[in-house]
């Protein structure tokens, strides 16, 4: 007889005034990453950072490519710029945002699956939970306690 399995994701919805001043400053510098993003192409600008278990942050925007699988997201520019400079170091807290070119106002942005996979992966190599905050509607702001709440069944080394 079949089975039910429900999962329950607990989101913080937060007003900008509620965010710590460490969220406040990842999400400021993920939107001054999506300002230097490389988008001719969608127009769809997208910034992310990383801050580190030392205080250093990382930043990252997606790149675009005429052979449009070639180009990258920003939370993987973002992981794989901090991995290659601090392969040792935790990562305490990923924010994300988003905004059309031609708008100065920032979207919801909810990273893509491919970006959630890697995303994982870093948070399972590290062995702990990396607090994710992406901007919401409305100006309001979405933290997810783990990136385990993005992708709740992950394909990992365990898996292999």
């Amino acid at each position: 007889m079949a089975s039910e399995l429900n999962i329950n994701i607990s989101i913080d919805v937060l007003e900008p005034n509620e965010l710590t001043d460490q969220e406040r400053k990842a999400m400021d510098l993920a939107q001054q990453a999506a300002s230097d993003a490389y988008a001719p192409y969608s127009n769809f600008l997208v910034g992310a950072a990383l801050v580190l278990e030392d205080g250093t942050m990382f930043k990252g925007s997606n790149q675009e490519n005429a052979a449009y699988p070639s180009g990258l997201c920003a939370e993987r520019t973002a992981l794989f710029a901090f991995s290659a400079h601090h392969p040792n170091e935790k990562i305490k807290l990923l924010a994300v945002t988003a905004r059309r070119r031609e708008d100065a106002s920032f979207l919801p942005a909810m990273p893509c699956g491919a970006c959630r996979q890697v995303m994982a992966e870093y948070e399972h190599k590290q062995g702990e939970v990396i607090p994710v905050l992406l901007q919401g509607p409305d100006g309001n702001f979405y933290r997810f306690k783990s990136v385990a709440d993005l992708l709740p069944f992950q394909f990992n080394r365990e898996s292999l």
